[in-house]
């Protein structure tokens, strides 16, 4: 293993002092691999720290761009990215923070059938994402490559931290043997999150890794950790391997976690074809499915009422009248239309504005904000 340089020594300094790092550990992280997935709220703090430490390679996978609603806890982006990739915005940012280290990014989704190519030659895995099938996918490619990775997750006010597959220590599939259901997890859309906790969680993660990489302390090895934002607590949960067959191929997650799109019995609808049929006399209710904050912000015109889609089945709608329902990008529209439609409501009644607010911000009023 090769040495450091003059300037690796007085970029890291302070490592060298810690008789825990020195130069040994400080080479261990210069000929590491880091493969991240997601360079949102998670990735932003731990691909910074990842960076700072001296991670010798770093490669990001994002299909995402940027918008202005993540800036309040995606710190590695600014406000002129907005719009760009998420993986070229950190390449960028990366390459400024520590222009020593090699970085590589994926403008594209982390998927079957390319997640074994892009991981293997990897020394760790970093969790990034915000949604239940990649997990399972990270998880799986880890274990059939005996890697570990480590999962971090956030919502609201608490996240969780793990290290997996460490030393065929306990894995994913181990602590969560089966999917949740879907509507079962809220996403940070619609529950929202506090802006600086993915900051604290994604830190944890970049510890956990350089723990890892240079092999000191004990890492979250068979450890949940529960971080608590509003009491400030933190508590470890332990569990332990089950009994399972080993995973030696990779599926198709979005199946196995029940997340793939199905036939709905309404009827989708875009911005663009709901206007011309306004236009032309069409007369429908137009519900928000949001929350009063979200409301708040930006509603569209000629909405009639707003009933989160929570408390759709509550509300006293016509049987007789199209509706038309819309969020903010589309998903608790569904859940809404959905549910009326499993109540006796006649579907052919019942419409989801596609794409949402977001959909109307792009193909109808550029001045309708995004958040």
């Amino acid at each position: 293993m090769a040495g450091l340089s003059d300037g690796d020594r007085a970029r890291y300094a302070r490592h060298l002092t810690l008789p825990q790092v020195g130069e040994i550990g400080q080479s261990k992280l210069k000929h590491s691999r880091v493969f991240c997935v997601g360079a949102g709220g998670l990735g932003s703090p731990a691909l910074l720290y990842l960076a700072a430490a001296g991670i010798g390679h770093l490669t990001v996978i994002d299909d995402d761009t940027i918008e202005r609603s993540n800036l309040q806890r995606q710190i590695l982006h600014a406000d002129d990215d907005v719009g760009i990739s998420k993986a070229e915005s950190a390449m960028l940012r990366l390459r400024e923070l520590n222009p020593t280290i090699s970085i590589e990014v994926y403008a594209e989704r982390l998927t079957s059938e390319n997640a074994m190519q892009l991981i293997q030659g990897h020394d760790i895995v970093l969790d990034g994402t915000d949604n239940i099938p990649t997990r399972y996918l990270i998880n799986d490619v880890c274990e059939i490559l005996g890697m570990p990775w480590v999962y971090g997750s956030i919502y609201r006010f608490e996240g969780q931290v793990s290290v997996f597959n460490l030393n065929d220590g306990p894995t994913y599939r181990d602590l969560f043997p089966t999917p949740p259901p879907p509507e079962a997890v809220p996403s940070c859309e619609d529950g929202g999150v506090l802006g600086v906790l993915p900051g604290v969680i994604g830190s944890i993660q970049a510890t956990e890794a350089i723990k890892v990489l240079i092999q000191i302390g004990e890492p979250l090895r068979g450890k949940l950790l529960v971080y608590d934002a509003l009491d400030m607590s933190m508590r470890t949960l332990t569990f332990s391997k089950i009994e399972r067959e080993p995973v030696t191929e990779l599926i198709d997650y979005e199946g196995f976690c029940g997340t793939k799109p199905m036939q709905m019995p309404f009827t989708e609808i875009g911005p663009t074809e709901y206007c011309q049929r306004r236009n032309e006399g069409w007369n429908p209710l137009f519900i928000d499915t949001r929350n009063t904050i979200e409301a708040s912000i930006v509603s569209l015109p000629e909405t009639d009422s707003l009933i989160p889609h929570e408390e759709i089945l509550l509300a006293d709608l016509p049987n007789d009248r199209d509706i038309v329902f819309y969020c903010r990008t589309g998903g608790r529209s569904a859940m809404a239309a959905y549910a009326l439609s499993q109540t006796g409501f006649n579907p052919a009644k019942l419409y989801n504005l596609t794409g949402g607010i977001h959909a109307w911000h792009s193909e109808i009023d550029p001045n309708v904000p995004k958040y």
